[in-house]
């Protein structure tokens, strides 16, 4: 009895196994590829586990399109900026700072708001990008890269201004902001490789 339970359980998998031998059925396509392509790219990057890790789950929508790429990191770097915010927001209005305190956190969230509004800005740049021909795409490209920038410098800002900072706060802030910054630099970096890309 149990050869034949054996025997009944394995009838389908030799089933779709004649199948795929007879040409009747095709093969599952492989993200392998994929994921070595946004591997491959993150090396043009200062925090590559960090692109790697923040940038695989977009596989699928990445394949291989520096483009495509370049658009996933802002995505991931506006998300972050965005979720950085709101923490901070949140935190001002649950704990009793200090008044040496409270003027940081204020310009930090300011330096974050503008970084939403320039990142935004990129994403839908890029966007818009696909089929614009060669001095259009380095004109949007160029947009980019301007913007992207200057959040980066914000987030930097952000950070110098947390020295007046102290304990919890302090950490659970920098914390935050640093991976802002890194997804951030990241993302300017493939930016700049997707310019590179288009020139070659």
């Amino acid at each position: 009895m149990a050869r034949i339970a054996n025997l009944l359980l394995a009838l389908p998998v030799l089933c779709i196994m004649g199948m795929a031998k007879a040409g009747t059925i095709t093969e599952l396509p492989s993200h392998n590829g994929d994921s070595i392509f946004i591997e491959t790219s993150c090396k043009s990057t200062r925090y590559r586990t960090v692109c790697v890790q923040s940038l695989l789950p977009y596989a699928y929508k990445i394949q291989r399109s520096p483009l495509q790429m370049a658009l996933e990191a802002l995505s991931v770097s506006l998300s972050r900026t965005k979720s950085a915010d709101s923490f901070v927001s949140n935190l001002v209005k649950h704990k009793d700072l200090k008044p040496r305190e409270q003027q940081p956190i204020d310009d930090c969230l300011k330096l974050m708001g503008d970084s939403i509004d320039r990142l935004s800005k990129s994403v839908q740049e890029l966007r818009g990008i696909s089929g614009a021909n060669d001095r259009d795409f380095l004109w949007h490209i160029s947009n980019v890269q301007t913007w992207v920038s200057a959040a980066l410098t914000d987030d930097d800002t952000c950070l110098d201004g947390l020295a007046a900072l102290d304990g919890e706060v302090k950490d659970s802030i920098r914390t935050r902001v640093s991976n802002v910054a890194e997804v951030t630099s990241n993302a300017l970096a493939l930016v700049d490789q997707l310019a590179k890309t288009h020139l070659e």
